[in-house]
């Protein structure tokens, strides 16, 4: 019944939803193609070759619901363990835990002592030492992380971030780079060969009855974000401020930490950054249109060829005084022109828009299930089959029609 009262909300919400999503909305997965987290992490990979950053920014909202689900399991054990929660051994901790709302908010960037991370934060660091090292004295950042975890916790998390988004279905290989330099924009960098998130291989304790986490796998996670995007030199480093890598390396490497709270200021700037230079463009390219970079430079091409075809066709058809009867075989070279040339002005095929289909990658297509931004595409072929028909006839008329010369 929950479960149908969620999906019947969120599809209520798509329909209410008269605007452009918001990239919270898109990271949190209430938008739908194309304006999914499937599309973003595609445009992502694939044009702002920075897929690293939403690739971190994944990982540390898996981190925190890790995190989550691992204080989960801690209420339950302390109910069990401790049914009388006057004793003063357990007082503080079970304040935490009846305060605490465990509601998914993880794809919600905020910071503050009233954030959910905070939160979390303070009940994995007002854990009870015994019980925080309880199981954990073999721990091995190689062995922590080994076996299936439940769904909502340990689904490896580029398959998690994109089991929904397909990513098995594109056939090129997912691009990765590193960022040199510094600022704080999201621009291209060297490449370097694709390397996965690390959390396609990484998995709960087998120690963990049940599939639950344990503490080691908390630190497990955190070590791996720190050693795959915060060390300097690491494969997939990316540029934040140098204060706030320091931290984050003395914090797990010198304080021993693995709250949520670590990474909080890192997603911030990373959501920050996304925002304002890669999530625009975003908009601009699977909201007001449907073709990728290479088809739309291919459109250019080729309707630039039809159309230097139709002139010199219909220029030696007048200068050779050609029947009108035969010249109309330059309608044919003009309305491939036109089209090709408005749908590079437009960065949209009509042909597809009006069939609602939109490429993610070179010649694969999924359906356009956003509700405002199908009706957008729509208005935006409408406009654009005005200027095609336009410029098709008023050609094509001109070159048949024009009176004949013999030279």
């Amino acid at each position: 019944m929950a479960h149908n009262h969620n999906h019947n909300h969120a599809e209520q919400e798509l329909e209410q939803r008269n605007r452009l999503p918001t990239l919270i909305e898109v990271l949190g997965r209430r938008t739908l193609a194309p304006v999914d987290l499937f599309s973003f992490y595609i445009y992502m990979r694939d044009q702002q070759r920075s897929v690293d950053y939403l690739d971190f920014w994944l990982d540390v909202s898996q981190h925190m619901s890790l995190c989550r689900h691992y204080v989960r399991e801690l209420r339950r054990s302390m109910l069990i363990e401790t049914p009388d929660l006057e004793k003063a051994t357990s007082k503080r901790s079970s304040q935490f835990l009846d305060n605490f709302n465990l509601e998914d908010a993880s794809s919600v960037p905020s910071s503050g002592k009233g954030s959910q991370a905070h939160k979390v934060s303070a009940i994995l660091r007002a854990e009870d030492p015994k019980r925080r090292n309880r199981g954990g004295d073999d721990y091995s950042p190689s062995h922590s992380l080994s076996s299936h975890p439940s769904n909502q916790s340990g689904t490896p998390l580029t398959h998690r971030a994109s089991s929904d988004l397909h990513v098995n279905q594109v056939s090129s290989t997912p691009h990765t780079h590193t960022r040199t330099g510094t600022g704080t924009g999201l621009t291209n960098g060297n490449e370097r060969p694709p390397r996965p998130s690390f959390m396609e291989s990484s998995h709960l304790s087998s120690s963990s009855p049940g599939h639950t986490v344990a503490r080691p796998d908390l630190r497990a996670s955190a070590e791996k974000i720190l050693y795959t995007f915060i060390l300097p030199g690491s494969e997939r480093e990316i540029v934040l401020p140098q204060p706030m890598v320091d931290r984050m390396i003395s914090a797990i490497e010198d304080e021993n930490r693995d709250d949520p709270e670590i990474f909080d200021d890192a997603k911030d700037y990373v959501f920050q950054a996304m925002e304002r230079d890669a999530y625009p463009g975003f908009l601009q390219a699977k909201a007001l249109g449907n073709l990728v970079p290479l088809s739309i430079l291919l459109r250019l091409i080729i309707g630039l060829l039809c159309l230097a075809a139709g002139f010199w066709a219909g220029y030696w058809f007048i200068l050779r005084h050609i029947p009108r009867s035969t010249r109309c075989w330059v309608i044919l070279p003009f309305t491939l022109g036109t089209y090709f040339t408005t749908s590079y002005q437009y960065k949209l095929d009509l042909i597809t828009a009006y069939a609602g289909f939109s490429e993610y990658t070179w010649m694969n297509w999924s359906r356009v299930r956003e509700p405002y931004v199908k009706r957008l595409l729509m208005m935006r072929a409408n406009m654009a089959m005005v200027m095609f028909l336009a410029g098709a006839v008023g050609l094509s008329v001109l070159f048949i029609f024009v009176p004949g010369v013999r030279f």
